[in-house]
């Protein structure tokens, strides 16, 4: 079935979504059968004592914690709308955060037998002065986090063992079991003038992820957002990296990570062979 299982909606700060409902008649129309509703999920509300970098990369990184309730009640009525037309999971994106287990756990013990559906992400990682940004711009990332490491790679290198500790982290029953996006650190690596291959620590770290993925039944987001970013313009993951997955037999699930209406079904003929 045609599946897009990474979408946000109006309780997205950073997106441009007016409603939900019109991304989800778009969906029919495009002729999927499946949507997973996945907003980002608050971030814990301590996190302000170690974040650092622009303050609106932080206000507009999730939805507010007051507006979860509104979310599933908004969300589990418009899939009982359209339940003879498609298939509506309801769940969250979440953010691990390795200082932040005890609070995410409880939030999920909390909120998870709402959802039945997820994607676990890294959007940040410890940098200058604090938690710094992997996506939000150039900028930050270069200066929060590359050069704070003294490189690109030892920075890549770091996400990816960030992104292998969220895998391997107990976060209780309601965990999500999709690793969203696993290349994200990339974004920006057009931009860059110093080498932004992967290295050979990288690599095994990779290597190491891609088994416990297996071993432990998980999916991989295979998202489409990073073919209109002009400092990628490639899936997440890079088609190499696909294939590796593929050959351990490690299952993907198209994601759209739409968060507007124009970018519903975004990419998804470009992907479709690794799907099928």
């Amino acid at each position: 079935m045609k599946y897009d299982g990474h979408t946000h909606t109006e309780y997205c700060p950073h997106g441009i979504v007016e409603d939900t409902e019109q991304l989800i008649q778009k969906a029919i129309q495009l002729g999927f059968k499946e949507y997973s509703i996945t907003e980002h999920a608050p971030l814990p509300p301590s996190i302000t004592e170690i974040a650092a970098g622009e303050p609106e990369m932080w206000t507009t990184a999730s939805m507010d914690l007051n507006d979860v309730d509104n979310y599933f009640k908004k969300m589990e009525k418009l899939r009982k709308k359209y339940a003879s037309e498609i298939v509506i999971h309801i769940g969250f994106e979440l953010d691990y955060f390795s200082e932040y287990e005890a609070w995410t756990t409880d939030f999920l013990n909390e909120y998870g037998p709402l959802t039945d559906d997820g994607i676990l992400s890294v959007h940040f990682l410890p940098g200058k002065d604090g938690l710094r940004g992997i996506d939000y711009t150039f900028e930050e990332y270069q200066d929060g986090i590359c050069d704070f490491y003294g490189s690109f790679q030892k920075a890549q290198t770091l996400y990816y063992q960030r992104v292998l500790a969220s895998l391997q982290a107990d976060l209780g029953k309601w965990k999500p079991t999709r690793l969203g996006h696993i290349s994200l650190c990339q974004k920006f690596e057009h931009f860059f003038d110093e080498a932004t291959d992967y290295s050979v620590k990288s690599l095994t770290v990779l290597d190491k992820l891609l088994a416990v993925v297996k071993k432990e039944n998980y999916q991989l987001d295979l998202n489409t957002a990073g073919f209109i970013k002009t400092g990628y313009q490639q899936s997440y993951p890079q088609a190499w990296i696909l294939e590796k997955a593929s050959i351990l037999g490690i299952p993907f699930i198209y994601g759209s990570d739409t968060h507007s209406l124009e970018t519903v079904g975004q990419g998804y003929a470009k992907v479709e062979q690794w799907l099928n």
